[in-house]
C-alpha cells in the first residue's frame, strides 16, 4: 500500500464501503451514549459524540459522521458539519476536561458545509473558536483521521496532543479539487494537485504533523474493518498509557509548542 499515490488513496478513502464511525464504535467501545446538542441552534448530524468506555475506563469521542448510502449521507451531510456541529463538539470537550475524560476526535470530513445558513450562524467563528478553545482543554486529547481530513472542518478537531492517521488517509487544509482550483483555475486538475500537496501519513510523519501512522489491511479498511479497528484500538491503548504519565502543566506546553512547530523551515 505503500506506493500508492495521494490520489490513488483519495479514490480508497472514498471507496462506499469502506468503515465509518458507526462502523468503528462497536469496534472500539464497550459501551457509547450518544448525546445531543449544541444548547444554542441544534443538534447536527455530521458531528456525533459522547460517552464511551475503552477498555472499561470512560472516555470521550467526538467524530465526523459518514455515511455509505444516499440517505445516511444526506441526514450527515455528507459529513460536512454545520457551526453547530463544532458547537456540540466542544460542549462536550469541555464537559470531557471538568470531569477528567480524554477526549478522543475521529476525523473523516472532505470540509466543513459553506451553505448560507452556515456562513449566518457563524461557520468561521465556530471553527476558529474550536482551535482556540482546544489547545488549553486540560485533559488528554487524540485525534485519528480515518480517511478524508479535508479544510478547517477537520482541522477544528485536529487540535491534540497526538495526531494518528489510517495508512491510506489524507489530511490537508484544502482539498485537491479546491487547490487546483485556486492554483490552476482548473479544476479538473485535481489528480495533479493530490499528487502535488504531500498530504499523505507519510508525508505529514516526515513534516513532525502526524505522530503515529496505522496500518491498514491489505487493499484497504473496507476489506477488512475489524482489522483495521484493531490497528486503532493497539494505537488507543498505547497512546492513553503514554498521555496519562505526563503531568497536565507539561501537556498543555508541549501541546502548545507542537502546533507552534508546524510551518517552521530555515531557507
Amino acid at each position: 500500500m505503500a506506493k500508492l499515490t495521494a490520489y490513488e488513496r483519495q479514490l480508497l478513502i472514498r471507496e462506499k464501503n469502506r468503515p465509518t464511525i458507526r462502523d468503528y464504535i462497536p469496534m472500539l467501545f464497550e459501551e457509547y451514549f450518544e448525546l445531543h446538542g449544541d444548547r444554542l441552534f441544534g443538534d447536527d448530524g455530521a458531528i456525533t459524540g459522547g460517552i464511551a468506555l475503552f477498555e472499561g475506563k470512560p472516555v470521550t469521542v467526538v467524530s465526523h459522521v459518514k455515511g455509505k448510502t444516499l440517505a445516511e449521507n444526506q441526514k450527515s451531510n455528507f459529513a460536512m458539519p454545520h457551526p453547530e456541529g463544532y458547537r456540540k463538539a466542544l460542549r462536550l470537550i469541555k464537559q470531557a476536561e471538568k470531569f477528567h475524560r480524554p477526549v478522543v476526535c475521529f476525523i473523516d470530513s472532505p470540509g466543513a458545509y459553506c451553505g448560507i445558513g452556515a456562513e449566518e450562524r457563524g461557520q468561521g467563528e465556530a471553527i476558529a473558536r474550536s482551535l482556540y478553545e482546544l489547545i488549553s482543554v486540560k485533559t488528554p486529547i487524540f485525534s485519528i483521521v480515518l480517511g478524508e481530513g479535508g479544510s478547517g472542518g477537520a482541522l477544528a478537531l485536529g487540535v491534540c496532543d497526538e495526531l494518528a492517521m489510517l495508512e491510506n488517509a489524507l489530511y490537508s487544509v484544502i482539498s485537491p479539487r479546491g487547490f487546483a482550483s485556486i492554483l490552476w483555475k482548473d479544476a479538473s486538475k485535481e489528480k495533479q494537485a493530490a499528487n502535488a500537496m504531500r498530504i499523505t501519513a507519510e508525508d505529514l510523519t516526515e513534516f513532525g504533523i502526524c505522530d503515529a501512522v496505522i496500518k491498514e489491511p491489505g487493499g484497504g479498511a473496507h476489506l477488512n474493518p475489524a482489522g483495521a479497528a484493531q490497528g486503532i484500538r493497539a494505537y488507543l491503548h498505547a497512546a492513553l498509557e503514554r498521555k496519562s504519565q505526563i503531568p497536565l502543566d507539561i501537556l498543555l506546553e508541549t501541546r502548545y509548542d507542537r502546533f507552534r512547530k508546524i510551518g517552521e523551515f530555515e531557507e
